[in-house]
């Protein structure tokens, strides 16, 4: 029984955190327990941590830790990636001890054996491809080309030059202070890969998300498999009868197969991230959007909105004004600018005009097939000067 409730309280508190860290942020939490965790997990907890070493150790103490945390959060380092590995290493160790035993059996074959294995090592390769491959960097040599297969769109992209590169900042692009360079077609920097997501590498990144989540989806449903062969071959369900049949199927199980339980809820949990990522970072690429751009979008949006809710609370102030020196009925004419001292209702609309969007098909193949990788991108001819 105490197995029971231990694993129902760590689902609760696994799913808890990881709602909390991911969507805490969400306009829909804001004020309730969950807003508050994910505060807390992003923010207060390193400040009080920050204090007690300070209280503890003094200043040296402080500055030991800041400069760890620039190491970790504003250099390239490989922490998350050897974590990816420490990872996807220790569950496919552990699902090989605990379940491999049992197949093959009454619903798997020997083959899962080998099939698990290969999914892992797929998995792993395109973790290697995302992480190390170049995401698409903006050099002397390639900077007109880029200009050539990004127009500036002008409302959000405009020509610069890069402060830092000291070279002509094509549109799309950004300049990572993490790697430190500009990267064509920015997403953002992707802490576990180590690397920028940029034009060059978007493909093996959404690659990444969609076959990680199979593997997971795979990893959940072969194990639970493997519980109901076992289910069928004890004749478990044959043994238990009567109304409290499913209670004592899940204490049963919990009782005998509880890593293996563990493993099913973390790996489900897991996939539901990821089918969120990469649904997210699909509908982007079909779009013909990166997540940098969906940022300079709301910017954009909001900041025009305030222009227009400028201008029409100038338009009702001098109407307003202009009603109050008006001739005629004095108190029809305070009457009528009482009301219009309100500001007037905004009709105007923004609108997303996002001109790198050219349909489904062709932005589909745009992030398959990137334009530095066509021979038209090579043939395009430097300006000179």
């Amino acid at each position: 029984m105490a197995v029971h409730w231990a694993l129902v309280c760590h689902g609760l508190i696994t799913l808890t955190v990881v709602v909390s860290f991911l969507c805490g942020q969400w306009p829909i939490f804001q004020g309730t327990p969950i807003s508050a965790i994910h505060h807390f997990i992003t923010f207060g907890a390193y400040q009080y941590f920050l204090k007690f070493v300070g209280a503890v150790f003094g200043d040296k103490g402080t500055n030991l830790i800041l400069s760890v945390e620039y190491y970790c959060c504003d250099r390239p380092n490989p922490i998350l990636q050897i974590i990816y590995l420490a990872i996807i290493g220790a569950t496919y160790y552990i699902i090989t001890k605990t379940s491999f035993s049992y197949i093959p059996g009454y619903y798997l074959s020997g083959i899962h054996r080998y099939t698990s294995m290969l999914a892992v090592g797929i998995g792993i390769l395109l973790f290697l491809l995302t992480s190390f491959s170049d995401p698409g960097t903006v050099k002397a040599e390639n900077v007109s080309q880029y200009i050539s297969a990004y127009p500036y769109d002008n409302i959000i992209y405009t020509e610069k030059e890069c402060s830092t590169c000291k070279l002509p900042k094509p549109a799309r692009s950004k300049h990572c202070s993490i790697c430190n360079r500009c990267v064509a077609r920015f997403d953002h920097h992707c802490g576990w890969m180590n690397n920028c997501i940029g034009e060059r590498n978007t493909r093996y990144f959404l690659a990444f998300l969609l076959w990680h989540f199979l593997l997971c989806l795979y990893g959940t449903i072969a194990i639970g498999l493997v519980l109901a062969g076992q289910l069928k071959e004890l004749r478990i369900v044959h043994i238990l009868t009567g109304f409290l049949r499913c209670f004592c199927l899940w204490q049963w199980l919990v009782g005998s197969y509880n890593t293996q339980i563990l493993l099913m809820v973390f790996m489900a949990i897991v996939s539901l991230l990821l089918a969120g990522f990469f649904v997210y970072h699909a509908n982007l690429c079909l779009t013909n959007t990166t997540t940098n751009e969906t940022f300079k979008w709301q910017d954009y949006i909001s900041w025009q909105k305030k222009l227009s809710e400028a201008r029409a609370s100038t338009a009702a102030l001098k109407a307003s004004i202009s009603g109050m020196n008006s001739e005629g009925n004095p108190s029809k004419s305070k009457r009528r600018s009482f009301f219009r001292r309100f500001p007037l209702e905004v009709t105007e609309t923004v609108v997303k005009n996002n001109v790198y969007d050219k349909g489904f098909f062709h932005n589909f193949f745009e992030v398959i097939f990137p334009a530095s990788t066509r021979a038209s991108f090579l043939q395009t001819k430097p300006k000179s000067g």
